[in-house]
């Protein structure tokens, strides 16, 4: 598989603009982590505010991870292992607030589960607050009640002109230092030297000896601009900026038309083939579908042979004892299904058209029957499978013909 990890920013990418995950985008990224992909939420957004997120995709399961703070941490969404962490000097803390006072602007940053700010009552700072679930906390001195190292610190403001203003001068007396950049037309965000999306990619990708080529980044904003152009393959959302999309190699759809999704199923699920896939995460994807409930197990697959297994119990057993021949209709429909999907064009899909079975013997409870299907037709729009069920002791039980119907995707 050529990506070996997914890189997304959050807000306006991930996320429709009811700040929630598609259920197209979701089923997506679901898919690609059972493939083997990695995700890792990239966003400016403080790490108590991408948790409920990474939980909403199964990162936990997955082992994925969370670049937050534009950057600023990279947290094992698994294990909540910190495996990098830069903060700023407390020492630049009232030098940052002096600045902020002389232009009439107010001051946040964060602490665990809070948004400590100079003014509670702004309309930008509840919102940040509300995004990321985290209680406000307003206080009169900040560089007195910030005694801590914060990750990041951000100034808030309506008046776009004198932020614009503050940001060009601190890119030249803070050079070195700290980094200052806009995320929005009324946010300037302070960061530690160093700290953006690109290059915290580029020390995930060292830690993990991914190379560049292998990874994939998706984003909407100019804060993505260094992760879309470190990745091998950068995406910008059909909402981004036109300055966002003239760095990237493909533009997709908004984030309000499944634009990650659409990205996603071109590069990576369209462009991997199920012979491409180990048994182990093609029984591992199938686990929670009619097959991992009957309990069907894929033993083999090649262009012109799939085999599986299948316990005849409680979940395919009739009433007295012996397999169901419903059962056994599906444990066929699964292995032609997989021989089909084996010989389809990327962008081509199966759908089951046809079943006919002869019965030949039965299966007792206890047993586990092997299902062998060879292809015996592959046309353009059709493929015909003979599927023969045996016994344990190779008893044959059934034959079953299974034709599939092949269609170009839309």
């Amino acid at each position: 598989m050529k990506y070996k990890l997914l890189v997304l920013d959050v807000d306006g990418t991930l996320l429709n603009d009811n700040k929630e995950i598609s259920k197209g985008t979701l089923a997506a990224l679901l898919k690609v982590q059972q493939m083997g992909v990695h995700l890792v939420l990239a966003s400016g957004r403080p790490t108590y505010g991408l948790k409920s997120i990474a939980e909403k995709l199964d990162m936990n399961k997955f082992g994925g991870l969370i670049f937050s703070y534009n950057g600023g941490q990279i947290i094992n969404a698994q294990t909540g292992e910190l495996l990098f962490e830069k903060r700023i000097d407390p020492a630049l803390i009232p030098y940052i607030e002096k600045k902020a006072k002389k232009n009439n602007f107010v001051l946040l940053t964060y602490h665990e589960n809070r948004v400590i700010t100079t003014d509670a009552t702004n309309k930008h700072v509840q919102e940040e607050a509300a995004l990321n679930h985290m209680e406000i906390v307003e206080v009169a001195n900040f560089s007195e009640a910030v005694t801590f190292a914060p990750c990041k610190c951000m100034l808030v403001s309506n008046d776009e002109e004198a932020l614009v203003g503050l940001e060009n001068h601190w890119k030249k007396r803070l050079a070195g230092t700290l980094e200052a950049f806009r995320s929005e037309d009324y946010f300037l965000e302070v960061t530690p030297e160093f700290i953006n999306k690109g290059n915290t990619l580029g020390v995930l990708a060292d830690k993990l000896g991914v190379a560049p080529e292998n990874i994939m980044a998706i984003g909407d904003g100019v804060c993505d601009v260094s992760m879309l152009q470190f990745a091998g393959l950068g995406v910008a959302m059909g909402n981004a900026r036109d300055s966002v999309k003239a760095c990237t190699d493909h533009i997709t759809l908004t984030n309000e038309q499944d634009g990650v999704a659409v990205a996603v199923e071109k590069a990576i699920i369209a462009a991997v083939r199920p012979a491409n896939i180990p048994l182990d995460q093609l029984n591992a994807r199938a686990k929670h579908s009619l097959m991992g409930n009957l309990g069907i197990q894929y033993t083999y697959a090649s262009e012109d042979r799939v085999e599986a297994t299948m316990p005849v119990d409680g979940r395919t057993r009739q009433p007295f004892g012996i397999l169901h021949g419903g059962a056994t209709l599906a444990l066929a429909e699964t292995v032609a299904g997989l021989g089909s999907m084996v010989l389809c064009q990327p962008d081509e899909i199966v759908v089951g058209m046809q079943v006919s079975s002869n019965h030949m013997s039965s299966a007792h409870e206890g047993d586990t029957v092997r299902a062998v299907a060879t292809i015996i037709h592959k046309g353009r729009s059709s493929h015909v499978w003979n599927v023969d069920v045996f016994t344990s002791t190779d008893k044959l039980v059934s034959s079953i013909r299974v034709v599939n119907s092949i269609l170009k995707k839309r």
